[in-house]
């Protein structure tokens, strides 16, 4: 049974899930060969995404395949609750709602656990944690899964270095067809429709601090830059650093930054990245903002010791006035604000990203059993096999070696 906030919801979640079908191409052939085939027929699957329209769909196609999908969020304010009773409405059992507390948040991962699922899509690792924890007894069925997110993956390694990963787990994060253009592109685009969105003020004109400059820290600056702003870049790593310089962005420290910034977003992944005597030196009304998957990177405890008063100003803005009378903008409660804030990354990105976690999974549920308990790459044929369907279902044509450049290539003669 379901654990959704209001089932009368439903046709509005089914609107917006179809609205994105249309806009999927590679995930709808996916869905139509899982058809036909039945993959994970008699199989069980536990998927911790962010609940909106385009994870929704994702869950369509694996049921599709045959699947007994078991649905949760793995944010609690980035659930939309109509989307949650649509996907419900549909025959996926789906477990969460927005604004759950921590509490809550827990017995909607455990609810969709307690399936004993044979194969698992986690973000973040929260269902990793649980089932290396107190819900072990969970997972003995469990053939492996897959992880969505850069955050999730560090933490992924770390066990795997440590001995202490209990099944195989594929990176679907750093495949191509994910961080190439999910990074870069739908967080370079989703971070400022939030933002935009959620202040309704104008970015042109303003100075804004990324933290970070890998792929996600990327697609922020270019947008910003794109959108007239005048980009500085925080990083800790020299070669990435000296990348956003001759990307056309000044790069310092944060201490540097704090007081330069009208707008600060962080996407490193990492805690601390914003902190008490960072927030000390920020002009009046700076905004802040976190684009890593929790909500660590701004030091919220800081902001709270900081601040003789906290007030809402608009829906997903909090102030924090302090003691001088300057008043700092939390976005999100410093949770992921293009899916707390906003709708996530547009769904022809998320056609990309879920059609590699489909065949990832299908790919896990035949293979896993003889994979080592490790990180594993997604196959490189997977890349390609939906980098070919993406650009079939955009009507794009591409250009195709001779068997002669192909022995070219693969000689040493001019």
């Amino acid at each position: 049974m379901s654990i959704v906030k209001d089932m009368s919801l439903a046709e509005r979640g089914r609107m917006k899930i179809a609205w994105v079908q249309d806009f999927m191409p590679a995930l709808s052939a996916i869905r139509a060969r899982f058809e036909k085939e039945k993959p994970f027929a008699g199989r069980k699957i536990t998927m911790s995404i962010h609940m909106e329209a385009k994870t929704a769909y994702l869950a369509l196609c694996l049921a599709a395949g045959g699947a007994e999908v078991h649905a949760t969020g793995c944010n609690p304010l980035s659930t939309q609750d109509d989307v949650a009773a649509g996907l419900a409405s549909l025959g996926v059992n789906v477990y969460c709602w927005h604004g759950a507390t921590a509490e809550e948040y827990e017995q909607h991962l455990t609810a969709a656990l307690s399936c004993h699922p044979d194969l698992i899509i986690d973000d973040g690792g929260d269902l990793l944690n649980l089932l290396s924890g107190k819900c072990r007894e969970l997972g003995d069925r469990l053939i492996g899964g897959c992880e969505e997110t850069t955050t999730g993956i560090h933490r992924l390694k770390a066990r795997a270095a440590a001995g202490a990963l209990p099944f195989p787990m594929m990176n679907v994060n750093d495949a191509k067809c994910k961080h190439y253009y999910d990074n870069k592109y739908g967080t370079g685009q989703s971070v400022w429709d939030a933002i935009m969105h959620t202040t309704n003020l104008l970015v042109a004109g303003k100075t804004v601090v990324v933290a970070g400059y890998g792929y996600c820290g990327r697609g922020v600056a270019m947008r910003a830059k794109g959108m007239g702003a005048n980009v500085i870049v925080t990083e800790i790593d020299p070669i990435k650093a000296l990348e956003a310089t001759m990307d056309g962005h000044r790069v310092m420290p944060m201490d540097q930054a704090a007081p330069e910034g009208d707008l600060f977003v962080t996407t490193t992944g990492c805690k601390d990245v914003i902190v008490r005597r960072h927030m000390e030196v920020m002009k009046d009304n700076a905004f802040l903002s976190n684009a890593g998957h929790f909500n660590v990177e701004v030091n919220g405890e800081d902001l709270e010791a900081l601040a003789v008063r906290v007030y809402p100003r608009r829906d997903e803005i909090v102030g924090y006035e302090l003691s001088d009378g300057r008043t700092l903008n939390l976005l999100a409660e410093g949770r992921l604000v293009n899916l707390a804030s906003g709708n996530g990354h547009p769904a022809e990105i998320m056609d990309t990203s879920f059609a590699i976690q489909s065949l990832s999974l299908e790919y896990m549920l035949r293979h896993g059993k003889d994979l080592r308990k490790d990180v594993h790459e997604v196959p490189a044929e997977i890349d390609a096999a939906v980098s070919r369907l993406k650009l079939d279902g955009s009507g794009l044509k591409i250009d195709a070696l001779t068997e002669e450049q192909a022995q070219y290539l693969q000689g040493w003669e001019v």
